[in-house]
């Protein structure tokens, strides 16, 4: 984790420092002032800007150690504030999208795996298959035009309850329903098609337990790495999502700050999101060996 981070926090900083525009005339013109030589030396000094690229570098490091990410330059706020307050809505829509898939999914792969080749199953992938498709901008159209337009069940601005919540919540979930039905059914397969379970059903054991206790558990390091990884996916796969539904979270808040070209804020959201993702990966790999402890004395 700790190189990965390192590269990030150089490679994010060397893309604002390189990047088009002057930081202090646009602090400067977020806060309505005159603009002159003079005003806009002392707001360069001021935001040290004048130093060297690594007494810059190391300055921001310190104040993100200490909390501190820096000013907004289009409304000058803090932008670690502004981070946590959409962070926490990204959080709230993604870890319901994932709970919502985790529940629709898990059974349909169980199931599809133990009717292959069935009409059941041909119809669940090909359902499936459409799902992990269609492109998510389609999708959020598609349900904003049956469910708000056509029925009204519910706005099309996202709002902050469970009736703004639902449809970016589907729009987000249907995709990693669709991956994960087909992975489940193709890791479930794979074990069913292993000599224990042969053993264990020569030996009488009902199929019930042998799908449960020994299929599933065997079958869960494979399933875990897609969970962790999926985590990160759909937090960063959010912001078209947010945007669409004006749902207030970090992904509409950095496709904003792209536009208005508010840096600090760009910058602050890609480092976090690193670290969402490399901490969800470290946390995978530790807990596989409670799934099989070969792992851990491997």
């Amino acid at each position: 984790m700790i190189p990965i981070l390192f590269g990030i926090t150089i490679l994010t900083f060397l893309l604002m420092y390189i990047s088009p525009g002057d930081p202090a005339e646009k602090r400067l013109a977020a806060r309505n002032e005159v603009i002159s030589v003079e005003v806009l030396e002392a707001m360069r000094e001021e935001m040290g800007l004048n130093k060297p690229f690594l007494v810059q570098y190391k300055d921001w490091i310190l104040g993100i150690c200490h909390g501190d990410f820096g000013i907004s330059y289009r409304d000058n706020r803090p932008v670690g504030g502004k981070l946590w307050q959409g962070l926490k809505n990204t959080l709230l829509l993604s870890m319901s999208s994932l709970s919502f898939a985790i529940l629709v999914s898990f059974p349909l792969g169980i199931y599809t795996a133990i009717r292959r080749n069935k009409p059941a199953d041909y119809c669940i992938r090909f359902l499936s298959f459409i799902g992990n498709s269609i492109p998510s901008f389609l999708l959020c159209v598609l349900l904003m035009y049956f469910f708000c337009i056509k029925i009204h069940a519910f706005p099309v601005k996202a709002k902050g309850n469970i009736n703004g919540l639902f449809l970016p919540m589907l729009a987000l979930a249907i995709p990693r329903i669709s991956s994960f039905v087909r992975q489940i059914r193709a890791e479930i397969l794979e074990q069913l098609g292993k000599d224990y379970v042969h053993g264990l059903r020569c030996r009488g054991v009902k199929e019930r337990i042998v799908l449960i206790h020994n299929v599933l558990h065997n079958a869960m390091i494979a399933i875990i790495t897609l969970l962790g990884l999926s985590i990160g996916e759909m937090m960063a796969g959010s912001v078209v999502i947010e945007t669409i539904f004006s749902w207030q979270g970090i992904g509409k808040l950095v496709m904003d700050s792209i536009i208005a070209r508010d840096y600090p804020v760009v910058q602050g959201f890609v480092l976090i999101m690193t670290m969402i993702y490399v901490s969800v990966n470290l946390l995978t790999d530790i807990s596989y060996h409670l799934f099989d402890p070969r792992v851990e004395r491997g």
